[in-house]
């Protein structure tokens, strides 16, 4: 545990400050790292979406170094509690291609390559023009007259950000859990993304890593099976915990991230890609701000940025492009935020979500924590 948890954080995690979650023998605990010390802060605040909202990092009970590790019977959870979990989609010009594709090929991945050749052509202007200016309604009413346009387009140039709701709360995942793709999916990858932390009002008050798990075949067929196509059983990695912003880490340090992913494959297939922050279309505290617009979070949201990253590598069949397998090996990792490595498997046969709100509320009531959430 020992290694296994300094290899999980940044090289400068002795200067930083975090807070994420471990689970206990007690249950659900949260904890913070300063100065390279681990302490446990449940007593408190029992809850992140509280230690966010009161700014409660400080104090607790240590549990030694970094370098010792967590204690032996102890692990990681996903580092957010109570947050709404909310994501931002074709937030990069080459996800707007890409989800045009799949769009245009109905979900059907053999048909993926003459479609994106065409379309790469068409409509490579989109990454040269900023969203919701004139010079994209311009765009937009040449792709129109041309037979080019799409949705997709719309949320990828037009005035208003793709916004969706990822998963239910206290679904996500953490580090080295099993991560879930749906069993009946033949098309499908991950999204290795930067996710803000912000409190009830929208400021930003931290990030960490997340993996968007996407299934290209179904979100392909339909737009309106969006939900299906994110939303199902261990399909939402967050971590390894969410770094606090201070002075030495700062939305600039969001804006300038870059985020590397790495696929190691069971049958020895190895895919890598990065996800450069300095090329989305829009800033992350707009996505925050079209995420807060006129809705209440009165336990704080998080918000995924969006990738660049869209694997069109065959892995099979030529034609066929990317999709996972069970037992792939998904790392993502970025220099100020750490790494978060998870291994595929079917949402059906992932290890069942059983903590809800009302089995975590039960367990702080038993251990006298629940006058803390």
């Amino acid at each position: 545990m020992a290694d296994s948890l300094q290899s999980l954080l940044p090289a400068d995690f002795a200067g930083g400050n975090f807070i994420g979650r471990a689970l206990s023998p007690e249950g659900p605990c949260v904890i913070a790292i300063r100065a390279g010390e681990i302490f446990d802060i449940t007593g408190v605040t029992a809850s992140v979406a509280g230690a966010v909202a009161d700014r409660a990092f400080e104090g607790g009970v240590s549990l030694g170094m970094v370098a010792d590790g967590l204690p032996a019977d102890w692990t990681l959870l996903s580092p957010i509690d109570l947050q709404a979990i909310k994501a931002s989609g074709v937030t990069f010009a080459i996800s707007a291609i890409e989800r045009v594709i799949e769009e245009r090929a109905r979900g059907d991945a053999s048909k993926a390559a003459e479609i994106r050749a065409m379309l790469e052509e068409k409509v490579g202007a989109i990454r040269d023009v900023v969203p919701g200016s004139d010079d994209a309604a311009r765009l937009k009413d040449l792709l129109i007259e041309q037979g080019m346009w799409s949705q997709y387009l719309e949320v990828a140039i037009g005035p208003d950000a793709e916004i969706f709701s990822k998963a239910p709360v206290l679904s996500s995942v953490g580090a080295a859990a099993p991560i879930g793709v749906r069993s009946d999916s033949t098309w499908n990858n991950p999204e290795p993304e930067v996710v803000v932390v912000c409190d009830a009002h929208g400021e930003v008050i931290g990030a960490m890593l997340g993996n968007d798990v996407n299934l290209r075949d179904f979100e392909g067929r339909s737009a309106l099976l969006l939900s299906k196509a994110k939303d199902n059983t261990a399909s939402c990695a967050l971590g390894p915990f969410i770094r606090l912003f201070d002075d030495g880490f700062t939305i600039d340090d969001v804006r300038t991230a870059n985020v590397d992913l790495r696929i190691d494959g069971p049958e020895g297939y190895v895919l890598e890609g990065t996800n450069d922050m300095r090329q989305i279309s829009r800033d992350p505290l707009d996505l925050v701000a079209q995420c807060l617009s006129e809705h209440h979070y009165p336990d704080g949201f998080v918000l995924f940025c969006g990738t660049l990253f869209a694997p069109v590598q065959d892995r099979d069949l030529p034609g066929a492009g990317f999709t996972h397998k069970v037992g792939d090996v998904v790392t993502i990792s970025s220099t100020r935020l750490g790494t978060l490595s998870n291994t595929v498997t079917t949402s059906r046969d992932a290890p069942a979500w059983t903590m809800g709100i009302r089995e975590f509320a039960r367990n702080l009531a038993a251990r006298g924590l629940i006058d803390r959430i």
